[in-house]
């Protein structure tokens, strides 16, 4: 299986100390989210590879060498500032652990997520023009490949509209984006593409592809993997993955999450996480039904 360290929350950010503490003991226990009585138990020997999705990829830098997994990291770059963006660290930080990610991991398992993409009066489309631009000149020779998303009506973004004040995209809007993006990117020897969106924009020269493919999950463990099935009614191409994470507990507060919906539930899972514990959050119970993730 390939572990997703994780859509839910950000683990390297907030808890490296905890799921190094799981990967030296050989386990990990992840609580169902729709079932809270149920747990999978997963071992790492039965762990392929690791994909780390975070916004600050700092804390497991240093420890990076203790793993003897294939790992791909996707960290999020975005330009939004403190307003949109809380807790996120200095930009000029991720930018300088990017390029030492490049250096560990490799440049070909090292993609930079711009995302998500909105309008609103403060950020603009010649806004993003250019801070796409500067992201590809800052990163020429560290970086091969980017993906971009757009803005999708969660429950939080909804809650934080009088912050994020988005406005609607139009067909020109997209264009724009599309010409310029792979220009900025074409020009520094990078690729662009979105994932799992209904405008891909590959018409404006972004490639086509997924945020983990069949294709690189082969190329890093020699196996085949499922697709994922996000939703019944989309199809997502990305291999199908394990995630350890849970909901409401990432202390970045940005205002456009879609896995944070409740800031008073994120401190109180926030202060139940113990970095002894086989679950991220609380303690595993007498009555909870475990079974073996293979």
């Amino acid at each position: 299986m390939i572990l997703n360290v994780s859509g839910r929350t950000d683990i390297v950010a907030f808890y490296s100390e905890w799921f190094m503490k799981r990967y030296q003991d050989g386990f990990i226990d992840v609580r169902n989210p729709f079932n809270q009585k149920l747990v999978s138990r997963i071992y790492f020997d039965d762990v392929d590879a690791i994909l780390f999705c975070t916004k600050n990829p700092l804390p497991i830098i240093d420890y990076l060498k203790e793993i003897d997994k294939p790992i791909i990291f996707q960290v999020t770059l975005t330009p939004y500032k403190n307003d949109i963006e809380p807790n996120v660290i200095d930009k000029n930080v991720i930018i300088w652990s990017i390029k030492q990610l490049s250096g560990i991991v490799g440049i070909d398992n090292l993609y930079i997520r711009y995302d998500p993409v909105f309008l609103s009066d403060r950020y603009n489309l010649e806004y993003h023009k250019r801070a796409f631009n500067r992201l590809c000149e800052l990163l020429d020779g560290y970086v091969n490949k980017f993906i971009i998303s757009f803005i999708d009506d969660y429950k939080n973004v909804r809650n934080n509209m009088n912050v994020l004040r988005v406005k609607d995209f139009t067909s020109n809007d997209y264009k724009e984006i599309g010409e310029s993006f792979s220009k900025s990117a074409r020009e520094h020897g990078m690729t662009v593409q979105t994932c799992f969106e209904e405008v891909n924009l590959v018409e404006y020269g972004f490639v086509k592809g997924e945020c983990l493919s069949r294709e690189m999950a082969f190329k890093l463990t020699g196996k085949t993997y499922k697709k994922w099935s996000a939703r019944k009614e989309q199809k997502c191409n990305c291999v199908q993955m394990v995630d350890i994470g849970v909901y409401n507990s990432c202390k970045h507060f940005c205002k456009y999450c879609y896995a944070n919906f409740d800031e008073k539930m994120v401190q109180s899972n926030f202060n139940n996480h113990y970095p002894d514990s086989t679950m991220l959050v609380g303690y595993l119970k007498d009555d909870d039904e475990i079974k073996v993730r293979k």
